[in-house]
């Protein structure tokens, strides 16, 4: 006969249950909504079938254990919660009827297949990056489902209302479903235009987490960090070059974050960085990931930023850096994707390579041309060049039109700071 469980052991293995769930949840979750998606073919219903998966998880698991494969049972509990749903539907709209019995009728008596489950993740990623949807609603789409962030957090980050977040999302759900957008990864010649559409939605993440666009928050750690493990995630699942290149440059940019703001949170230049901050083992996987993309000459865009990332990683200071270098691989990324941004990037490499006499010509013709006439580090970066040549009024001028232009706290304080040097005030 087995002997009776003391209170203290009830109660220790039903913390234990909990804690254990709440790590599956936090690190499995997004597998099972995935594959929820697919199964179900809604995105409001398989969110709804995933909290009450985890709900009967909280309910069970306590006194009939964890199960050996908790992913499965949350898929397979999930869609008997989901037509348990629909059949309560049913009562008041028979259409629920046609959708409950057609869900019965595709469940199987083994278990969802562990690798399914996998791939779930990665076709959910390219259905919320489908080129068919405007680019805020990949954005944000990309955030809830893949990501899990609440609609506050994601509204937060990006300084739009809750409403206004939440009825993109909306309006993105219903676009996918109306349109038919099918949950796939693409095979062939479309796969590489939707990796592009992929990739950019994740650097999109990534840049607004990296340098907020507006706000007094320089950087914002939870996008740039969600971007981070997309990256890895795509990498992972989908070992494309590109893919590579993308997670190269994350890494190597994100490993300055520490030295990028000051205690005040004020911006610090990359010349003003204290480059022993850069995290070391970031750069070394990041140059470690640029040489094996470079290596297998199927490269785009993002693996030439991510090499000219790599070239400042090595340098001690501003000095030592291989300018002419990051001049020839700038040449070589407007080959492949012309861009006024990456000419001006190329611009301020220049004026390091040459004297800022070269670099400022280069951004007056850029402007001249029309070009990032309303673009604030445009101007910033040509009242620094004519600082440096001793041009104190075109300094001023600029860097008061940078200022106008600028919506973020740290970049306009530090616009400001350099007129006040100027004695511009």
């Amino acid at each position: 006969m087995t002997a009776a469980l003391n209170p203290i052991t009830i109660t220790l293995m039903v913390e234990f249950s909990r804690t254990r769930l709440q790590t599956i949840y936090r690190e499995e979750s997004s597998r099972v909504l995935a594959t929820l998606i697919r199964l179900l073919g809604d995105f409001d219903l398989a969110e709804e079938a995933l909290h009450e998966a985890f709900a009967a998880a909280l309910s069970q698991w306590p006194n009939e254990g964890v199960p050996q494969n908790p992913c499965a049972w949350l898929v397979s509990t999930g869609r008997f919660k989901a037509i348990d749903q629909l059949r309560r539907k049913a009562r008041f709209d028979i259409s629920y009827e046609d959708v409950a019995e057609r869900l019965e009728a595709e469940l199987v008596a083994e278990e969802p297949d562990a690798q399914a489950i996998e791939d779930d993740r990665l076709r959910l990623i390219f259905t919320c990056c489908h080129p068919s949807l405007a680019p805020e609603a990949r954005l944000a789409l990309t955030l809830r489902e893949i990501c899990g962030l609440t609609t506050e957090e994601i509204a937060r980050a990006f300084l739009t209302s809750v409403p206004t977040l939440a009825q993109r999302i909306v309006r993105a759900k219903a676009k996918v479903r109306d349109a038919g957008i099918p949950y796939e990864v693409p095979q062939g010649d479309q796969l590489n235009e939707r990796l592009e559409s992929v990739l950019h939605a994740i650097y999109l993440i990534f840049n607004e987490g990296y340098s907020a666009s507006a706000g007094d928050q320089l950087i914002r750690h939870d996008l740039s960090t969600e971007a981070l493990r997309l990256a890895g995630l795509l990498c992972q699942l989908l070992p494309e070059p590109e893919a590579e290149g993308l997670l190269a440059l994350l890494l190597l940019q994100d490993a300055r974050r520490a030295a990028r703001i000051s205690a005040d949170g004020d911006l610090v230049l990359l010349e003003q960085q204290d480059r022993t901050l850069w995290d070391q083992q970031q750069i070394a996987e990041g140059q470690a990931r640029v040489l094996r993309t470079l290596a297998s000459r199927r490269f785009g865009p993002y693996t030439l930023q991510a090499a000219i990332a790599a070239v400042h990683s090595e340098a001690g200071s501003m000095e030592d850096t291989d300018w002419p270098q990051i001049v020839g691989l700038y040449d070589a990324l407007l080959e492949m994707t012309p861009s006024p941004v990456i000419e001006l990037n190329r611009a301020v490499a220049v004026a390091m390579r040459d004297g800022p006499a070269q670099g400022l010509r280069l951004i007056d013709g850029l402007l001249a041309r029309g070009l990032l006439s309303e673009y604030h580090l445009a101007h910033a970066a040509r009242a620094d060049l004519c600082r440096r040549l001793g041009q104190k009024e075109e300094a001023c001028a600029a860097y008061r039109r940078a200022l106008e232009l600028a919506q973020q706290g740290p970049e306009r304080r530090f616009l400001a700071r350099h007129l006040a040097e100027l004695g511009a005030g």
